[in-house]
């Protein structure tokens, strides 16, 4: 019986965490050490423009994957390519403009598992 319950314990816990973590696009619009402050994005349709959400601000762990985008104009996805050299302290991101960098990020809850940057700032 113990074990049962243990069972479904575990599939319950995997569950929560597929539910949790999610890739997200939107713009990085600041670094302060390991953490980043960054906004969803969304496009409308109706009135093709680009909808920012409200601010997150995200950790960085020491083993996320911080990389260098490719647009796949098959998928219409920002895919990881080579690595960012120096990661958060990249000159991308050490320089920051108004309008931010775009990224790929996949978030779990608070963390961000891996970085992708793609078209510069505000290009």
């Amino acid at each position: 019986m113990f074990r049962k319950v243990m069972g479904v314990a575990v599939v319950c816990l995997l569950c929560v965490g597929v539910v949790f973590a999610a890739e997200v696009s939107g713009v990085c619009t600041k670094v302060d050490g390991n953490k980043i402050t960054f906004y969803k994005t969304t496009f409308n349709k109706d009135t093709k423009t680009v909808e920012k959400g409200d601010a997150q601000v995200l950790t960085v762990g020491a083993d996320c994957k911080i990389s260098m985008g490719k647009f796949n104009k098959d998928t219409k996805k920002l895919e990881a390519g080579d690595a960012l050299e120096g990661g958060l302290k990249n000159k991308l991101f050490s320089e920051i403009g108004d309008k931010g960098v775009r990224c790929t990020v996949d978030i779990d809850g608070t963390t961000a598992k891996s970085i992708i940057a793609g078209g510069g700032k505000g290009k």
